[in-house]
């Protein structure tokens, strides 16, 4: 097909803006899908995604539209909206030339809005501005309008005004796409690239690449090449997303599609990869995606009734359908053989445990989330650490960074106050205030992850009665004066529940854990001490108390010394019972570290 009438564009926008409803009026307004097919959120497949309402992966369909007498190609690339998904619709930009970016007309300009839209400016995509949900009846289109101008610079009166819902505006906006969102550059005389942007594994047919080609063309039985791997192919199934997988024999320049060709093994696909002919290869790979920074990571053990095998097959299947998440064997004397896995943020290792539990009818033991760390030694190298117990001995540190970022908060003017409140407790410094209209307001902090990461959302949302959002970016690694907890229970230190915090708060933080754990830990047959250690120095215990049996209840009567004796020989059980007694924590104890509140 000639290069002009196609159009490949995404939809970006603040999770629950209406991106995938979008999605489904534009496949019905182009006859894409039939009445019978009609389903909410049709391009969210995965069960998860239904059930949480959110989009995970990012996927693909090809419409046709009648435009003026001409068929036109529209290749649509839905993203996630949740922050942890950024990847995501960082992958779906780089095969785009266009995008919709969505803004709720009674919400108004959300922090995901901003992140989302600088992501396609820094990919030269063009953008056009869309306020849904005009029929609602909170809808304000007018502000909305004057707020994206303010913030992102696109004029009040080019903004296209739509209900996703009920389809009012989508048949102009499919006008505007093909009219104002340019079209793929005609290289189909140029050696063939094609750069893979998402795959996943069928168990019947192999690795299914999804691809969206840059120049030339592949055709079925064409041999080809992945440029980075090395490894060659021969094609034998070419393909689009109807939205189900519908065969062609050849897809050109421009054209956004799958590759099937006999691929067994999960690692032999690399996302961001170029493939190109064997016999003509493209003279250099096309840019690909920069590899994402995990800024979260968490140990998996396996749990009752799951073997290692069958964990670490769950895993390479999951690290070939998810680039952002990685993960590397690990051991502990407390849990055995596991994983060290690295999530992009809380939600993102959320979706993961329960996609390895569900996809894979197994159980895992996950211990309490970090971040990572790095660590300037006294001989000069820098070593990042994704654990505590990975921390090297006190008098080889010279300084000890952490991760920090560029939090954008955005809320109304009437919970400023409280929300100063919480950053100052988390050690965020304020940067900047920018007033988007006489009611919402952009606060931008320079914020240590390590403090935002777990429940500060959460209590964001709580304090704001829902309207506050926020989105985060990585800026890098600074010292600071940090120090690592060990708790030991029965005096063996638990690397599991070891954890570094800032030394202003290490006391308090430790003595608060220990009591928790206290309450988390079932009692044993013996007395079980839990004791908190900063630097081997032991700042606070607490002690779960044993079972007591009486065994003087079957004595009746006789001399004192009878009964003195059975509890003398209890007493010296329970001693050697307590020195060879394996303390069961529970699952609910790892998870105790996270909750930071009194």
């Amino acid at each position: 097909m000639d290069t002009k009438y196609i159009r490949n564009f995404s939809i970006i926008a603040h999770i629950d803006h209406g991106k995938s409803t979008l999605a489904d009026r534009m496949l019905e307004l182009t006859g894409t899908i039939s009445d019978r097919q009609k389903v909410d959120q049709l391009l969210d497949n995965m069960d998860l995604e239904r059930e949480r309402g959110i989009t995970i992966k990012a996927s693909a369909v090809t419409m046709n539209y009648r435009h003026q007498g001409k068929t036109y190609m529209l290749n649509l690339i839905d993203t996630p909206g949740h922050v942890d998904f950024h990847y995501e619709v960082s992958r779906a930009l780089a095969a785009c030339e266009g995008a919709l970016l969505v803004v709720d007309a009674s919400q108004g300009v959300e922090a995901q809005t901003v992140a989302n839209a600088y992501l396609a400016v820094e990919n030269n995509v063009e953008l056009l501005s869309v306020i849904n949900k005009v029929d609602l009846p909170a809808a304000d289109p007018a502000r909305v309008a004057e707020e994206i101008n303010h913030v992102i610079g696109v004029r009040a009166n080019e903004c296209f005004k739509i209900s996703a819902k009920s389809g009012l505006g989508v048949e102009e906006l499919l006008e505007a796409i093909v009219t104002f969102l340019p079209s793929p550059e005609d290289k189909s005389d140029q050696p063939t690239a094609a750069m893979i942007f998402d795959s996943h594994c069928d168990q019947y047919r192999g690795v299914i690449c999804y691809i969206r080609v840059f120049a030339g063309s592949l055709k079925v039985k064409q041999k080809v090449s992945f440029m980075r791997s090395g490894r060659t192919y021969i094609i034998t199934e070419l393909g689009k997303f109807k939205p189900e997988m519908a065969a062609v024999d050849e897809l050109g320049t421009g054209e956004v599609g799958y590759v099937i060709a006999n691929i067994r093994e999960l690692a032999d696909v690399t996302i961001g990869d170029t493939i190109t002919d064997y016999a003509k290869p493209a003279s250099e790979a096309l840019p690909g995606y920069k590899t994402p920074m995990q800024m979260v990571f968490s140990d998996f053990y396996p749990g009752n009734n799951t073997d290692y095998s069958k964990l670490r097959d769950a895993f390479d299947k999951l690290a070939l359908n998810d680039a952002s998440f990685s993960s590397s064997p690990q051991n502990s004397p407390a849990l055995g053989f596991g994983f060290r896995c690295g999530f992009l943020g809380l939600r993102h290792m959320e979706i993961v445990q329960e996609r390895l539990e569900r996809e894979n009818n197994i159980e895992v033991v996950q211990t309490a989330p970090t971040v990572s760390y790095e660590v300037l030694t006294k001989d000069g190298s820098i070593k990042r650490i994704e654990s505590p117990g990975q921390l090297p001995d006190p008098s080889h540190i010279e300084e000890l960074r952490e991760p920090f970022v560029r939090l954008e908060i955005i809320t109304g003017t009437d919970t400023i106050g409280s929300i100063m409140k919480l950053t100052e407790s988390r050690r965020c410094k304020l940067a900047k205030t920018d007033y988007l209209s006489t009611t919402r307001v952009m606060l931008e902090y320079k914020a240590p992850l390590a403090e935002i990461v777990y429940d500060f959302y959460n209590l964001l949302k709580g304090i704001s009665r829902g309207y506050a959002t926020m989105d985060y970016e990585f800026t890098g690694f600074q010292a600071s004066d940090l120090v690592k907890i060990d708790i030991l229970v029965n005096k063996v230190a638990v690397d599991a529940l070891s954890l570094i915090v800032h030394r202003s708060k290490a006391e308090a933080r430790g003595r608060k854990l220990i009591i928790k754990l206290r309450r988390a830990i079932p009692r044993h047959q013996f007395e079980i001490p839990l004791q908190v250690a900063i630097g081997g120095k032991i700042i606070a215990r607490e002690t779960i108390k044993g079972f007591r049996k009486d065994v003087t209840q079957k004595l009746y009567g006789g001399d004192v010394t009878r009964k003195m004796k059975l509890l003398k020989k209890q007493k010296e059980g329970k001693k050697r019972m307590k020195s060879v007694g394996n303390v069961q924590i529970p699952q609910e104890a790892f998870m105790t570290i996270l909750d930071t509140n009194e």
